[in-house]
């Protein structure tokens, strides 16, 4: 079988426990989060429940999905792309944005935090670092969506998506069950 076979077989035959389709969703929610993060940065008045529906994105989901792209994803994409694909040094940007992204997300966790515990409204500061995460987060899925996952669903193998969905499942299964995993 080709490559061409191989990958045309990847788009018809995709299931929801399809790795690259629940990394893609993970994108969505991140989007979603930045909305509410510019609607929290905007707010006039107190909304605690808004702001206490995006703690989980910061208390776990956020790091989740960054060991899912840069222990997982990022190498098996590296060792499949072609030489054609001049993917290094995008996953290396990649790699520093999420970087930035969980030093960022510590500061916007605790003006969430007090947001949803003390109904407190942020000040023009918070609301500067609220939007400007919103819009960091942003800037690297675009490329995420139009760069890396096109690229990963043409080159990654059955096995390689198999390897990626295993590890993604034993992240979350360790995370719910309370087991060591890399969120901690």
């Amino acid at each position: 079988m080709g490559p061409q076979d191989h990958n045309a077989r990847h788009r018809q035959g995709r299931s929801s426990d399809d790795p690259l389709d629940q990394i893609s969703q993970e994108h969505l929610r991140q989007r979603e989060v930045c909305a509410i993060l510019d609607k929290l940065a905007a707010l006039d008045r107190p909304d605690p429940d808004l702001a206490a529906g995006v703690l989980p994105h910061f208390d776990t989901l956020l790091a989740r999905h960054v060991h899912d792209e840069e222990d997982d994803l990022f190498p098996l994409l590296r060792r499949r792309s072609d030489p054609g694909d001049d993917l290094n040094d995008t996953l290396d940007r990649l790699a520093r944005s999420h970087s930035e992204s969980l030093k960022l997300a510590v500061r916007v966790r605790g003006i969430v935090r007090s947001m949803a515990d003390d109904s407190a409204l942020p000040d023009a500061d918070e609301a500067a670092a609220l939007i400007g995460f919103a819009g960091h987060e942003r800037r690297y899925l675009i490329v995420e969506n139009a760069i890396v996952l096109p690229l990963a669903r043409a080159r990654l193998t059955d096995g390689d998506l198999r390897v990626l969905s295993a590890r993604m499942q034993q992240r979350r299964t360790e995370h719910d069950t309370g087991g060591s995993n890399d969120d901690k």
